[in-house]
C-alpha cells in the first residue's frame, strides 16, 4: 500500500525527521488560507498523487503571492496529471501540499530498501538528489553508497556517520543526518514498511538538513495489525479492480496484457505469468483466489478479469490442495452462466478431485478447452489469442 507524499511526512515529522511547514488542502481558496498561516514570500504547490515524476508533469509549481498560489491551485486541482508512472491515462489531483518554499543548497537521497539478496532492511543514499535513484543506479551507480542493517540491532550510529561521509555530508550537517536516518529507520521498522525515502534530503539556507520529499510504501499483509496506516489507505488512487478484489478476498494486480489469468497461489500465478511469457504472451493480471477458493470466489475472480476490456481469453490454472477441483469447476460454470462469458476459456485441473472436477466441465455445455499441464494451457492459451487477433485483422487488398 502506498500514501501520498503529506501523510508521509506526517509520519516522519514524529520520528524527528524535519519536513517544511505545510497544508494539505482541497480548494484553491483553501490553498491561499494555507498560504497565509505558513507565512513567507514564496510556497511550493504540490499535487498529491500516488507517482513520481511530479514535478516534471507539471504537479509542483511555485508561487510568490498568495492570488499566484491560488490561481496555481486552482490549475492543477481537478486536472490529470500525466507523469511516467500513471500512463497516459494520467491520474485525477484531488488535493495539493501548500508547503513554505526553501532556498535550496545542495540536494541528497536517502531511503530504506528490503534488499532482496542480503534479506535486509538496507540503508541507500547518494549525493544525487533529487533524481529517481532507478536512474542514479543505471548512470552514475557509483554514487551510490548501501549499508546492510543487521535486524538484531537496528541501524547504528556509526553506519549512519558512514553513510553521510560517503556523500559529502559532513560538519554541522553530520549530527542532523544521523537523527534523519534514524528516524526514517524507526518509522519504517514501527509501521511495517516496504520502503521509505527522502528525495530530495535538501541543505537549505542556514545550513540545515530538510526532507522536501518523501515516500513510503506498507507490506499490506502486516496492515491488519497496523490500523493507524490502514486509515491512510486512499482507494481513489488505486485500480478499482483491484479495490474490490481485495474486498472478496482475492489479490489481484492488473496489467498491460490481453491474457486473463485466475489462479491459485501466489507462486503458480506467477509460474503461469512466466509461461505466457514464454510463449509469447502478456498476461492481463496476477490473479490469486487463494487457497478456500469457493464457487462464489471464482466467480468473482471472473467479474473482476472480465472488467479489464483487453482480456481475449481466460487461463485457469488450479493446483488444489485445500481447495477441490470440483469446486472450482462448479464456480466456473456458475460464472459462464450467470455472465454471459462467450470468450475462449482455457483450464488446467490437477489435485484433489481433478476427476470429479474435470467430469463437471466436460458435460457441461460450455467449450471449455482442457490442459494437461501448465505449458499445455500456456501454448493453447496464445493459440486461441492469434485465432482472435486474426479474425479482427482487416482483410487488405490481395487477400482472399
Amino acid at each position: 500500500m502506498n500514501i501520498h507524499e503529506y501523510q508521509t511526512k506526517d509520519l516522519l515529522r514524529h520520528y524527528g525527521v524535519p519536513v517544511p511547514s505545510g497544508h494539505v488542502v482541497h480548494t484553491e481558496t483553501q490553498a491561499a488560507k494555507a498560504a497565509e498561516e505558513i507565512g513567507g514570500s514564496r510556497w511550493v504547490v504540490k499535487a498529491q498523487i500516488h507517482s513520481g515524476g511530479r514535478g516534471k508533469a507539471g504537479g509542483v509549481r511555485v508561487g510568490s503571492s498568495i492570488n499566484e498560489v491560488k490561481k496555481i491551485a486552482g490549475e492543477i486541482i481537478g486536472s490529470l496529471l500525466v507523469t511516467h508512472q500513471t500512463g497516459a491515462e494520467g491520474r485525477l489531483v484531488r488535493r495539493v501540499l501548500v508547503e513554505q518554499a526553501s532556498k535550496i543548497l545542495h540536494e541528497y537521497y536517502v531511503g530504506l530498501i528490503i534488499d532482496r539478496a542480503t534479506r535486509r532492511v538496507t540503508l541507500v543514499a547518494s549525493s544525487a538528489g533529487g533524481v529517481d535513484i532507478e536512474v542514479v543506479a543505471q548512470q552514475t551507480p557509483e554514487l551510490i553508497i548501501r549499508e546492510v542493517i543487521d535486524p538484531a540491532v537496528g541501524l547504528l550510529d556509526f553506519q549512519c556517520r558512514k553513510v553521510a561521509y560517503g556523500v559529502g555530508l559532513k560538519g554541522p550537517l553530520l549530527p542532523q543526518a544521523v537523527k534523519i536516518m534514524k528516524g526514517l529507520y524507526r518509522c519504517l521498522r514501527d509501521s511495517d514498511a516496504t520502503m521509505a525515502e527522502i528525495n530530495p534530503l535538501a541543505v537549505v539556507e542556514g545550513n540545515q538538513l530538510l526532507a522536501l520529499d518523501a515516500k513510503m510504501s506498507f507490506d499490506d499483509n502486516a496492515l491488519y495489525r497496523r490500523p493507524t496506516i490502514l486509515e491512510l489507505r486512499d482507494f481513489d488512487e488505486e485500480d478499482p479492480k483491484e479495490v474490490d478484489a481485495t474486498g472478496h478476498g482475492l489479490n489481484y494486480i492488473a496489467l498491460d496484457g490481453d491474457v486473463g489469468c485466475i489462479v491459485n497461489g501466489a507462486g503458480l500465478a506467477m509460474a503461469t505469468m512466466d509461461a505466457i511469457t514464454l510463449h509469447g504472451g502478456r498476461p492481463a493480471n496476477f490473479l490469486d483466489v487463494g487457497g478456500g477458493a469457493t464457487p462464489e470466489k471464482v466467480a468473482n475472480a471472473f467479474r473482476i478479469v472480465l472488467q479489464d476490456p483487453a482480456v481475449k481469453i481466460i487461463l485457469i490454472n488450479i493446483f488444489a490442495g485445500i481447495n477441490r477441483c470440483d469446486w472450482i469447476a462448479t464456480g466456473i460454470i456458475q460464472a459462464m452462466r450467470d455472465q454471459n462469458i462467450i470468450m475462449p476459456i482455457i483450464v488446467r485441473l490437477a489435485g484433489t478431485n481433478v476427476e470429479e472436477g474435470r467430469a463437471i466441465l466436460s458435460t457441461s455445455k460450455f467449450p471449455f478447452i482442457i490442459a494437461s499441464n501448465l505449458n499445455d494451457a500456456a501454448e493453447k492459451a496464445m493459440i486461441e489469442v492469434k485465432k482472435i487477433i486474426n479474425q479482427a485483422m482487416p482483410l487488405t487488398k490481395g487477400r482472399p
